[in-house]
């Protein structure tokens, strides 16, 4: 048992697989990543929540005294995701025991806690030593918002995971994915490389969505939204660095 601990402790992809769920390629590679910073591009239904969340599982039970927080454009999003986290746990044979167990965060008898909250500065300011934040919806987030919760990873050294379907070429995700540079590790999973997404499905959902959402919403693209006047290639092509400023 201790064995079968360990090892589950070493690798998050033997405890995905204990709790009952057996990862896909590219999952497998994002719960095993070490570093800091992640940009998870991701077609509906492609397993992303699962995922972080069995990460943030993984991180809590194995990592005594982290602080994870799960946030969302919106509570309930949150909620929905900390409510995969809670699945997973009630799928442990053995589990460790709780000291608090509520709608939204769960603190674990090793003093790990996990926190779901809403997008909104006023509720997130007062945290700091954060060890892991999954961002939920990311392309939804406020921009504000993901700057007051960026500075809680420094003493800590903590990870962020940022998962979303494009929202548009406009808010951190968009600009982080296109010039956040070596610093980020970026993972793109289009629907087609999803297995549990057929063929058939993907056609039905695109001849109902109409092309632009469907490239958006299950083929990863940053398409334009619909009352743009100057989309962002029209905007970047307007700047030239050989031209001088005429103000300096």
């Amino acid at each position: 048992m201790i064995h079968q601990d360990l090892i589950r402790a070493l690798d998050p992809v033997e405890f995905s697989r204990y709790i009952g769920i057996e990862p896909d390629e590219w999952q497998a590679e994002v719960l095993r990543y070490e570093g800091k910073r992640l940009l998870l591009n991701c077609s509906r239904q492609s397993g992303k929540s699962t995922t972080t969340a069995t990460k943030a599982l993984h991180t809590g039970i194995y990592r005594p005294k982290s602080l994870i927080l799960l946030v969302s454009p919106s509570l309930r999003q949150s909620q929905e995701l900390f409510r995969k986290v809670k699945e997973g746990y009630e799928c442990m044979d053995t589990r460790p025991a709780l000291l608090e167990d509520n709608r939204l965060s769960m603190v674990l008898e090793n003093g790990s806690r996990i926190i779901s909250l809403p997008s909104n500065q006023a509720t997130v300011r007062g945290f700091s030593g954060v060890n892991l934040i999954l961002e939920d919806e990311s392309a939804q987030v406020d921009d504000e918002f993901y700057k007051a919760v960026m500075p809680m990873l420094i003493i800590n050294n903590g990870t962020f995971i940022a998962m979303t379907t494009p929202y548009g070429k406009r808010g951190h995700f968009f600009q982080e994915w296109q010039d956040g540079g070596e610093d980020w590790h970026r993972v793109e999973i289009p629907a087609t490389k999803c297995p549990r997404i057929s063929p058939e499905e993907l056609e039905r959902q695109r001849q109902s969505l109409g092309s632009m959402f469907f490239r958006q919403e299950f083929c990863c693209e940053f398409v334009e939204t619909v009352d743009t006047v100057f989309n962002y290639d029209m905007v970047q092509a307007a700047f030239d660095d050989n031209v001088k400023p005429l103000i300096l």
